[in-house]
Order: C-alpha cells, then sequence, then structure tokens
C-alpha cells in the first residue's frame, strides 16, 4: 500500500494534489510520501518480530536523502552503507554510528579509518585481502573492528542479471567453500573482532526459495566455523525482497519472509542482520513530469514525450525496467503510446506500445515506485541538471533537494591557463 491515490479525480500525495507541487516547483521532480516509508518502515519491522533478535540497517544506496534517512532514523533503522560518503549522510541523520554496517567491495584506506574514527558497528568484508589492510589499519589505532565475512553461496536469484550478486561469477563476497578458513585466519589477526557471517544475493527479488537456499548454506557454514573453535555472534541475511512495479503484480510479503527465516535460522543462536532498501521506499516515491508534446505521425504509434529523461530515472534504459505510467488527472479515455523523453538517445525510452492515459502537451503524469534507485541514479547527461526532490506530509509539503540547474554544475568546471593562450 502506498499514499498516492486519486482523490476527486487528481492524483495526490497523501492528502496534496501533485498538481500543487508541480505548480510550486515545476517539474519533473520527485514526490516522496513520509507515511508511506513510516508504514513500510513499521511493517517491515513488524514482520520480524517474530525472530528473537534483530537489526535492521536501511540500504542507503536505494534512496540517501537526508530527508528519507531521518525518517528510517525516527523508525529505529540504523544503515547499511558501501561508501564513505554514505556513511557520512548516515552520521549527518542522525543514526547512531553504532547501527551502522558498512558493506561494499571496493572499501578505500580512508574509507576504512573513516568508519574506524566514526565507531561504527560492523564492517561486512568482501574478501581476505580486505580483512587484513583492515586489520592493519585498526591495530596501528588501538582498536578493534567488529566484522562479518561476506560469502558467496552461488545461489542463483532469479532476478535480472545486473543485480545478482550471488553467482561464483559476481564480485561479491569469498567462495563459500573456502569461507570457514578464511574466517579462521581473519579471526588470528590483531584489531579485527570476526563475530558473524554475511550474505546477500542479489535486488528486487520475487520468490523467496533463492533466499532460502542461500540461507540454508548459510546455516551450514556458521556449524563449520562454530566446529572450528570460532565465535559466530551475527549473521547479516542482507536484504533484496521485490516490490511489485506492475499493477497487479503480486510479490512475498515482508510477513511470510520472516516466517520462512523464522523457521530456517531457529537453531542459528545470533542476531540476525538485515538491509532493506526498495522494499521500504520504492512504493514510496514517484517522479512527476509534464508531456513536452505528443508526437503524432500517420499509421503509427505517437510518442509522448515528457519533460523527465533517463538521466534522471535510469532504470528502464538500464535494466529496462518497467514503470506504471498514470496520469495526474486521467480523462478516462486511453491511447496507445510510446513514452520518451527528450535526451538525445533511443535508450532514453520509457515505455513502448504502452496502454495509457489519453496525455496532450501540457498534462501532468507520474512514474510509480520511483523511490528507490530513483534520484540517487541521476547523472547530468546531455548537460540537464537535477531534480529537485520533495517529501510530502499531510497537507503540506517541503523540497529537501534542490534544483542543480546546468549553470551550477558547469560554474564547477574550469578551462585552465594553459588554453587561455
Amino acid at each position: 500500500m502506498d499514499h498516492f491515490e486519486y482523490r476527486n479525480g487528481v492524483l495526490c500525495a497523501e492528502d496534496l494534489p501533485l498538481s500543487v507541487i508541480a505548480d510550486q516547483v515545476g517539474t519533473p521532480v520527485y514526490v516522496y510520501s513520509r507515511a508511506t516509508l513510516e508504514r513500510h518502515a513499521r511493517v517491515f519491522r513488524e514482520a520480524l518480530s517474530v525472530l528473537p533478535r534483530v537489526h535492521i540497517a536501511f540500504a542507503i544506496k536505494a534512496n540517501p536523502n537526508l530527508a528519507v534517512l531521518n525518517v528510517m532514523q525516527r523508525e529505529g533503522l540504523g544503515a547499511d552503507v558501501v561508501s564513505g560518503g554514505e556513511l557520512a549522510r548516515a552520521l549527518a541523520a542522525g543514526m547512531p554510528a553504532g547501527d551502522i554496517v558498512f558493506s561494499g567491495v571496493g572499501k578505500q584506506h580512508r574509507e576504512m579509518i573513516q568508519g574506524l574514527d566514526a565507531g561504527i558497528g560492523q564492517f561486512n568484508l568482501e574478501s581476505e585481502e580486505e580483512g587484513i589492510e583492515l586489520s592493519a589499519l585498526a591495530a596501528e589505532r588501538g582498536l578493534r573492528a567488529p566484522c562479518a565475512l561476506r560469502v558467496n553461496p552461488d545461489v542463483d536469484a532469479r532476478t535480472h542479471a545486473k543485480i545478482s550478486t550471488g553467482k561464483a561469477e559476481n564480485k561479491f563476497g569469498v567462495p563459500i567453500d573456502r569461507a570457514a578458513s578464511i574466517y579462521a585466519r581473519l579471526a588470528a589477526l590483531p584489531g579485527l573482532d570476526m563475530r558473524g557471517v554475511a550474505v546477500h544475493i542479489g535486488s528486487q527479488l520475487a520468490d523467496l526459495q533463492p533466499l532460502e537456499d542461500a540461507f540454508v548454506k548459510l546455516g551450514e557454514l556458521i556449524a563449520e566455523i562454530r566446529v572450528g573453535g570460532n565465535a559466530v555472534t551475527h549473521a547479516d541475511l542482507g536484504g533484496g525482497l521485490g516490490v511489485p512495479y506492475r499493477a497487479g503484480d503480486v510479490f512475498p510479503s515482508p510477513a511470510e519472509y520472516g516466517q520462512m527465516i523464522a523457521r530456517v535460522t531457529k537453531d542459528w543462536d545470533v542476531t540476525l542482520m538485515f538491509e532493506p532498501g526498495r522494499v521500504i521506499t520504492g512504493n514510496a516515491g514517484v517522479l512527476l513530469t509534464r508531456v513536452i508534446r505528443v508526437k503524432r505521425s500517420s499509421n503509427r504509434t505517437p510518442f509522448v514525450v515528457v519533460d523527465a529523461a533517463m538521466n534522471d530515472l535510469a532504470r528502464p534504459a538500464m535494466y529496462g525496467a518497467w514503470h506504471d505510467f498514470d496520469a495526474v488527472k486521467p480523462t478516462g479515455e486511453k491511447m496507445t503510446a510510446h513514452i520518451v523523453g527528450p535526451i538525445c538517445e533511443t535508450g532514453d525510452t520509457f515505455a513502448m506500445d504502452r496502454e495509457i492515459d489519453a496525455l496532450e502537451a501540457g498534462d501532468l503524469a507520474v512514474f510509480r515506485t520511483a523511490g528507490a534507485y530513483g534520484a540517487t541514479m541521476a547523472s547530468s547527461y546531455n548537460s540537464r541538471g537535477f531534480v529537485p526532490e520533495v517529501m510530502v506530509d499531510g497537507t503540506r509539503f517541503a523540497v529537501v533537494a534542490d534544483r542543480i540547474l546546468p549553470e551550477a554544475i558547469t560554474a564547477a568546471e574550469r578551462v585552465p591557463d594553459f588554453l587561455k593562450d
């Protein structure tokens, strides 16, 4: 459920017509619903209440906006970060350092030091080499870094290849058949407190079976590590639970997810850690756009050209992803059209031969389920600026990220003196 509904024929975010935001802020613009963010965080947390010990860390990469992170912090969620920049955002949003998990395959020394200095709760190590580097950095500071070893279970998540992370050919984690020996060697190093294992097999999962397969393997690994004489007190099960992008699609619920985990992990005796992202913020946001023109040719499907583009919402161009597309003020009439943006690329296409609400130049529409992997993946391609972000709370709204105009981006560039001769 989300809080984007039609009232008196106009699509609203909570109690506010989206047309009000378009008039005052302009388009394109991302719009988030505070009520939806709060509801989804609570539903996820309640689904895991069947488990004895739980730590939930919101995956900041899904939506790093500070206002969104502040809502997550207020709902009691920590942060899963994959860069020094995300770590700084989590702290700026008020998330306690002890509730931050630092994941990611390419942590640099300066980022490891940043995490050590902040006193974060856990580093998820992606390789033995990374653990050796972190050990030296922690030891020279007289610290012990809490760590989990991320394993690659070689499980096919059955999702898009570019967001699958748990197969043998993927770059993430260590091979599960070598994990116990690597864990033992890392546990013997100074500066490391090896306390757990981690797994994450991919994003936008529509089936719980791949997750269960991975978790069963992780349970076997925990037993093997303990037999070898090392402790395991934490198990990070990652995220990846999918959300419906297309009206009518059905995905496993957080409650079903929680019940599966309770069954699989009942004998583990660990604190279970989770990294939800899309499942909380995906349906909490839309990208509001305006039709520039409808380009018609005889005997051909018309192009609905909107002012949002692939640089604003990359998922359709990058993954061939579907986003429902709805008029803000539908007339009841329908049309079949190609939905495209103004970027000088054929790939700047949101949908082909889509049946949509009938639209004309100047009409407003939304791409739904844009609250995750939307603004965070934006670029300034074609020298376009970055769109603003807005959060709605009942009948009021606030701009929570300013529109960055092309002139501001240009102002950050320099022509060197040697080109001025």
